[in-house]
C-alpha cells in the first residue's frame, strides 16, 4: 500500500513540475511573443514615417494636408504624457493598420473628422499591447495634458479634458462627431483616442477626450510647439 501512495505521489509530483514548467514556457512565449511584435511594428512604423516626411517634402507648396492623404499616413500624433514619440496616423483601424506599430482613425463604424476639417471629432485606435502598443501609457493622460497631431504644414494643439477609464468595445457613442459622454453637446473640433483595457486583455475600450486649442502654422525648421518643449 504504502509502495503505491509512494508512485502515486511521484506521480503527482512530476505532473506538477510538469505544469509549471509548462506554465513558465507559456509566459516567456507571450512575453517574447509581445516584445518581438513591438520590435517588428516600431521598425515598420519608422520606414513608413521617413516616407511620409519624404512626400512632404517634395510636395507643392499649394499641397495642402488634404491632398496628401496617402495610405502611408496622414500624419504624427505627439503626446508628451504617454512618452510613446511620435506616432504614425494611417486611415482604418483594422489589424492589418494597427498591426503596423502606427495609430489609425476611423471610418466605421462612425467616419472620423479630420484635423483640417472646420468641425468633428478626429477618432483614433492603436494597440495598447503589442504591435508597437503606440497607446499603452494613455492611462497616464491627465486633464490639460495635450495632445499634438503634426501635419505638413500645420500643428494642431489639442488639451485633455475627460476620460472614459473603461467601456463597451461596442460603445460607439464615444466617437460620435459631438461626444456627448465626455460632457460636451455643441459642435466643435474634438479628438478622441482609444485603446484596448484592461491591459493584455480587449474587453473593454479606455477612451481620452480633447479639444483643438490652437494650431500653429510649421515653419521651415518645424519648430514644434511650445506643449511639445
Amino acid at each position: 500500500m504504502s509502495r503505491g501512495r509512494s508512485r502515486i505521489a511521484g506521480a503527482l509530483s512530476l505532473l506538477g513540475e510538469l505544469l509549471i514548467t509548462a506554465g513558465l514556457v507559456l509566459g516567456l512565449f507571450v512575453a517574447y511573443s509581445l516584445w518581438w511584435t513591438n520590435v517588428l511594428a516600431d521598425r515598420s512604423a519608422a520606414e513608413r514615417g521617413d516616407q511620409v516626411r519624404e512626400v512632404w517634402r517634395s510636395a507643392a507648396p499649394a499641397a495642402g494636408p488634404g491632398a496628401l492623404d496617402t495610405r502611408d499616413g496622414i500624419g504624427f500624433l505627439h503626446v508628451p504624457a504617454m512618452d510613446d514619440g511620435e506616432v504614425l496616423v494611417k486611415r482604418g483601424t483594422s489589424p492589418e493598420v494597427l498591426n503596423d506599430g502606427v495609430a489609425g482613425y476611423y471610418t466605421e463604424p462612425v467616419k472620423s473628422a479630420l484635423p483640417w476639417d472646420k468641425q468633428g471629432n478626429f477618432t483614433l485606435a492603436a494597440h495598447r499591447d503589442g504591435h508597437g502598443a503606440k497607446f499603452h501609457n494613455i492611462h497616464k493622460l491627465r486633464t490639460g495634458d495635450a495632445i499634438v497631431f503634426e501635419t505638413r504644414d500645420t500643428w494642431y494643439v489639442y488639451r485633455v479634458y475627460a476620460a472614459l477609464q473603461q467601456t463597451s468595445k461596442y460603445n460607439t457613442e464615444v466617437l460620435a462627431p459631438v461626444p456627448r459622454q465626455s460632457g460636451k453637446v455643441v459642435p466643435g473640433r474634438y479628438i478622441t483616442l482609444t485603446t484596448c483595457t484592461p491591459v493584455y486583455t480587449s474587453k473593454y475600450r479606455y477612451v481620452v477626450w480633447g479639444e483643438l486649442q490652437r494650431t500653429q502654422k510649421v515653419d521651415a525648421d518645424r519648430t514644434p510647439p511650445v506643449e511639445l518643449g
